[in-house]
């Protein structure tokens, strides 16, 4: 996958393609700490640990209500934790603003697709790049050389992350019109196109059928072997298992259990939060 140059480009120090391991003695890409958030008397995080090495397709999972975008939107800079540590390489981001964690590295997908329907697909991935670009407001009114420059190289960008996703022909296409797979693929390209360290999808198969499932799988090996770190949000659990490395599971904002596919999906812990108190008792279990 050809993207642009950037923190988390092929060619630039993110990169790292393979099954996540970062060496022993390393600096983890993202270290989570105790990370705890409270509304009022309740809990939707308590001391929750992860971390995420360079290179990893790292799968968050667990029930309904467990807290999974919650521990999202904390990382992201749209909820201040209670209390805990969040690490980008080492450096604390507990506190930045979201277009400041945005810059430092770390971008993210939502759930329910937020593109911007009324602008085209290339649109839409110029507006994640103009993120990296300098030009302030009054240059881009005044139509300055840096300004000129600046929008012609994010053009291209967003057309080679277009090109990509295998949806180049669709650049000059309403978003809104596009088929909810496409929709989710521009949603993917926009995001790249802040040139991330780390990407976080929340639920990237959402709404999708089997043929569009298979896509998403090899799209997402693509943009980690770019050198793009990712961790995910998803209840297929098939899908998880079949593509993520390490998976963290959470219960009722905390962390339950957390290793490969193979050990999780057989910890008794985890076989009673998704079939229910007893099933670990049950025969063949």
């Amino acid at each position: 996958m050809d993207l642009p140059d950037g923190p988390g480009s092929i060619s630039g120090p993110g990169a790292r393609s393979g099954s996540g391991s970062d060496g022993a003695g390393s600096v983890p890409l993202l270290e989570v700490r105790k990370l705890t958030k409270r509304f009022g008397g309740l809990a939707a995080l308590d001391g929750v640990d992860l971390t995420v090495a360079t290179g990893q397709i790292h799968g968050l999972i667990g029930p309904n209500g467990a807290g999974k975008t919650t521990f999202f939107n904390l990382v992201t800079g749209l909820l201040v934790p209670t209390s805990g540590e969040i690490l980008l390489e080492g450096t604390s981001i507990v506190g930045r603003k979201p277009h400041q964690v945005t810059k430092a590295g770390i971008a993210r997908t939502f759930q329910n697709i937020r593109l911007f329907k009324a602008m085209t697909a290339l649109e839409n991935v110029m507006v994640g790049h103009d993120a990296r670009n300098r030009a302030g407001v009054l240059e881009a009114v005044l139509r300055t050389g840096r300004s000129r420059r600046e929008e012609g190289e994010t053009g291209r960008a967003a057309m080679r992350l277009l090109g990509a996703m295998g949806i180049a022909t669709l650049a000059n296409q309403v978003a809104g019109n596009l088929s909810y797979g496409d929709q989710r693929r521009v949603e993917i390209a926009r995001a790249l196109g802040t040139q991330p360290k780390l990407l976080l999808l929340d639920e990237p198969t959402a709404g999708m059928n089997p043929f569009e499932k298979v896509a998403v799988t090899d799209l997402i090996r693509d943009v980690r072997e770019s050198g793009v770190t990712i961790l995910l949000i998803e209840h297929d659990m098939k899908f998880v298992m079949g593509l993520c490395e390490v998976i963290t599971v959470l219960d009722f904002g905390e962390r339950i259990a957390a290793g490969p596919p193979q050990q999780v999906q057989r910890d008794p812990k985890v076989i009673e939060a998704y079939l229910g108190h007893g099933a670990v008792d049950e025969p063949g279990q």
